[in-house]
């Protein structure tokens, strides 16, 4: 019984740690060879233990203080996968796998979201500018943003990866 506890609470601290896609939203149209602003957004919990200010953050990390369980930020990658589609067909993601696919890699590197003056509704961010390859043809791409974090006391390491499909035109 004591595993099942100790795996649940496992379980919900890495959850608490999660990054989601704020911008673009799903489904929106992009065009080759044109930027666009990748929202990553990390929602916040409850605060677990009071953050402390003696304690920098390693360099190219960043600490993270409304969480349930403390978590520093390591890095964040972010790419584009273009989806198949038949023969003659526009590509579609809904037929393709593009679970922890990242594709033709935009971003890799720190992740250091905050929050921002004068929008108290957002969670803390980071906007990231990405440029659509010239070279991808139009239909459906998934949007790939992979997370790594320490989290805990032990800093245990957490890896995540959400996705959005966007339409190329």
């Amino acid at each position: 019984m004591k595993s099942i506890i100790a795996l649940a609470t496992l379980a919900a601290s890495a959850l608490a740690q999660s990054v989601n896609i704020g911008a673009p939203a799903d489904m929106s149209t992009v065009t080759p060879g044109n930027n666009i602003t990748v929202q990553v957004n990390r929602p916040v919990g409850v605060p677990h233990t009071p953050f402390n200010p003696t304690r920098p953050a390693p360099p190219r990390l960043t600490a993270i203080q409304n969480t349930l369980t403390g978590s520093e930020e390591v890095a964040i990658a972010i790419g584009l996968f273009p989806c198949s589609g038949a023969d003659g067909q526009p590509a579609s993601c809904a037929g393709t796998n593009t679970t922890g696919v990242l594709g033709t890699v935009l971003y890799n590197g720190p992740y250091e979201p905050q929050y921002a003056d004068g929008a108290p509704s957002l969670p803390p961010h980071q906007n990231f500018s990405i440029q659509v390859p010239a070279t991808f043809k139009s239909g459906q791409v998934s949007l790939g943003v992979a997370h790594f974090a320490l989290v805990g006391a032990s800093m245990m390491p957490i890896y995540e990866f959400v996705n959005t499909t966007l339409v190329v035109q």
